[in-house]
């Protein structure tokens, strides 16, 4: 019997950038914008199932047939673990409101939410890119996971002496009917940067 070796292996490796699209504006004024971070580090996904418990009809103390458990995806929550506080993504995350500086454009504050609110955020696209490399060190392309319709938690801030701040933000995505969980493609090239203006 001849076993056929997978035609790619793919050593993928960092954290090199995560970008978020979202919708700004509404109606016929509304247009995609995307946002990217290049200070996150870290991104833990974990994958939500939902559970049908098995059914096994055992008579006399013998198993005589069993329907298997199943197990259905329903999202991803996903751990963001950035190394700077970025508001602008914040607001993206739980909603609020940014005030700039009129002069510099510079952010003067940032307030959440009141209680009760309905401002929640808003849903977006997450886009987490790793290098990939080859045996002699060098980038061949990068790895582009997707993931949907992504809702952010409640963020909250901690401190500590001595340490810089490393928020975490715990995002929720789950997929519409007939859509996957997630999909993975590979581009030569990060995305530009760009400041804005």
């Amino acid at each position: 019997m001849t076993v056929y070796k997978p035609k790619n292996e793919i050593a993928t490796i960092d954290c090199s950038l995560i970008t978020i699209s979202h919708t700004v504006g509404s109606g016929s004024d509304a247009v995609v914008e995307e946002i990217g971070f290049d200070t996150a580090n870290q991104i833990e996904v974990e994958v939500q199932t939902e559970e049908e418990d098995a059914v096994k009809l055992v008579v006399k103390g013998k198993l005589r047939a069993q329907k298997p458990k199943e197990t259905t995806i329903t999202g991803n929550e996903i751990t963001l673990h950035d190394n700077v506080f970025n508001p602008e993504l914040v607001l993206i995350l739980q909603g609020g409101t940014i005030v700039y500086n009129q002069t510099t454009g510079a952010i003067e504050s940032y307030t959440p939410p009141v209680a009760g609110s309905d401002d929640h955020g808003e849903s977006f696209e997450l886009n987490a890119y790793s290098a990939q490399y080859n045996a002699a060190g060098q980038i061949v392309n990068y790895e582009k996971i997707t993931y949907p319709n992504c809702k952010g938690q409640p963020v909250a801030f901690s401190a500590e002496d001595g340490s810089f701040r490393a928020p975490e933000y715990v995002i929720d995505s789950a997929p519409n009917t007939g859509e996957a969980p997630y999909t993975i493609t590979w581009v030569d090239e990060l995305p530009t940067l760009a400041t804005r203006s």
